[in-house]
């Protein structure tokens, strides 16, 4: 006869648990190096919100959606149409100034630590891309979560009658 009691979720692992809060901030740090890289080195946004999707998922792993829900507190769909209206933006601003679609230009900038940096408009459009993945990357644990919840909702339910209080 056994005498241990019901679990009502699955197990977890301390040391999965553990090492993901280390790494989530590790792989967030990396993601945001390819993002900034990205015009002159391999990256750029959407490489950038592959790896911060990487991190979110692990997270997921760890925590399950109200993790995600905690680091996350923008909803997904926010977080998406700002991107998508980042990259729009950036595309279309150039016309509007006498350019060509998604016309960059640079300026380089001397900073008394840094010395010469020079920033790029392409930057801009990598943080909309940027934006718009990890905004998928969220909707996707909201679709496909384990407690069937949207990542978006996180107050408590209203009562039926909507006055605030229960029914007695």
């Amino acid at each position: 006869m056994s005498t241990q009691a019901p679990t009502s979720g699955p197990q977890r692992l301390v040391i999965l648990d553990q090492s993901i809060k280390v790494l989530y901030q590790s792989i967030l740090v990396l993601s945001l190096y390819f993002l900034f890289a990205g015009h002159n080195l391999p990256g750029g946004g959407f490489v950038g919100g592959l790896t911060a999707g990487a991190a979110v998922s692990l997270r997921y792993v760890s925590g399950g959606a109200m993790a995600v829900r905690t680091a996350f507190r923008l909803p997904s769909h926010i977080v998406l149409g700002l991107g998508l209206l980042v990259s729009a933006g950036t595309a279309l601003i150039p016309v509007v100034l006498g350019g060509a679609v998604l016309e960059h230009g640079d300026r380089e900038v001397g900073l008394p630590i840094f010395g010469d940096v020079k920033f790029v408009s392409a930057l801009a459009f990598d943080i909309g891309v940027y934006l718009v993945v990890v905004g998928l990357v969220l909707m996707a644990f909201a679709a496909f979560g384990d407690d069937l919840g949207p990542i978006e909702s996180t107050a408590p339910p209203e009562p039926p009658d909507g006055t605030g209080r229960e029914a007695s």
